[in-house]
C-alpha cells in the first residue's frame, strides 16, 4: 500500500509536470496568436495614420504654396520699388532738362528783345 501511495504521488507529480508543460505551450501559442493579431490590428490601425499623413502632406503642400506666393509677391514688390526709383531718376533728368531749356528760352527772349530794339532803332533812323 505504501508503494501504491508513492506510485500515485510520483505519477501525479509527473502528470502535473506534463500539465505544466502543456500549459506553458498553450500560453506560448496564445502569446504568439495575440502578437499576430496585434500586428494585424496594428497594420489595420496604420491605414488611418496614412490618412493623417496625407493630411500632413496637404498641410505641407499648402505651406509650400503659401511660401511660393509670398516669394512671388516679394519679387513683385521689389520690381515696383525698382520702377519707382527709375521713374524718379527719369523725372529728375526731365526737370534738369526743363530747367536748362528754361534758361535757354530766357536767353532767347533777351536776344529777341535786343533784336527788336535794334530793328526799331534802325527803323527810326531811316525815317
Amino acid at each position: 500500500m505504501n508503494h501504491s501511495i508513492l506510485d500515485t504521488g510520483a505519477h501525479g507529480t509527473h502528470e502535473d509536470g506534463k500539465l505544466y508543460v502543456v500549459d506553458s505551450i498553450n500560453d506560448l501559442n496564445r502569446l504568439t496568436l495575440c502578437q499576430a493579431r496585434s500586428q494585424h490590428v496594428f497594420r489595420m490601425e496604420k491605414v488611418p495614420d496614412l490618412g493623417t499623413n496625407s493630411g500632413n502632406e496637404s498641410r505641407s503642400l499648402f505651406f509650400m504654396g503659401l511660401l511660393i506666393v509670398l516669394i512671388v509677391s516679394l519679387a513683385l514688390v521689389f520690381f515696383v520699388i525698382f520702377l519707382i526709383i527709375q521713374t524718379g531718376n527719369k523725372m529728375d533728368d526731365m526737370s534738369r532738362r526743363l530747367m536748362a531749356e528754361g534758361k535757354n528760352i530766357d536767353d532767347l527772349k533777351k536776344i529777341n528783345s535786343m533784336i527788336v530794339k535794334r530793328l526799331n532803332q534802325l527803323d527810326s533812323e531811316q525815317n
